[in-house]
């Protein structure tokens, strides 16, 4: 049987949980709009519609290896067109399974 395509993302924080879900496939991944604690400044002035400012804890097998300064840089890499955009600030932490241990919700 035939599935319909798969909705495209809507939002920013949508449009980067896909992303780093496509590249990574996480183990576990966090997204939080922090945007809220940013009215006010400039920036979020100049963007009324809020989904500027990101913290975002993934934790995944592609990190294996990887230092943290090159973790940040893929995901940095993965999320350029955002952050050339509508993203002012991205607060990253991004794990191995080993070093992130067992998660429960």
């Amino acid at each position: 049987m035939n599935q319909p395509p798969a909705a495209a993302p809507k939002g920013v924080l949508d449009r980067i949980r896909a992303k780093l879900t496509a590249e990574f496939h996480p183990d576990r991944l966090e997204i939080v709009d922090e945007s809220h604690l940013h009215a006010g400044h400039a920036h979020a002035r100049a963007n009324p519609g809020g989904e500027s400012h990101f913290r975002v804890a993934i934790t995944a097998a592609a990190f294996v290896g990887l230092s943290r300064v090159a973790r940040q840089r893929r995901i940095y890499a993965v999320l350029a067109e955002e952050l050339a955009g509508p993203v002012h600030a991205l607060s990253v932490t991004a794990s191995t399974p080993a070093e992130a241990g067992p998660y429960t919700t």
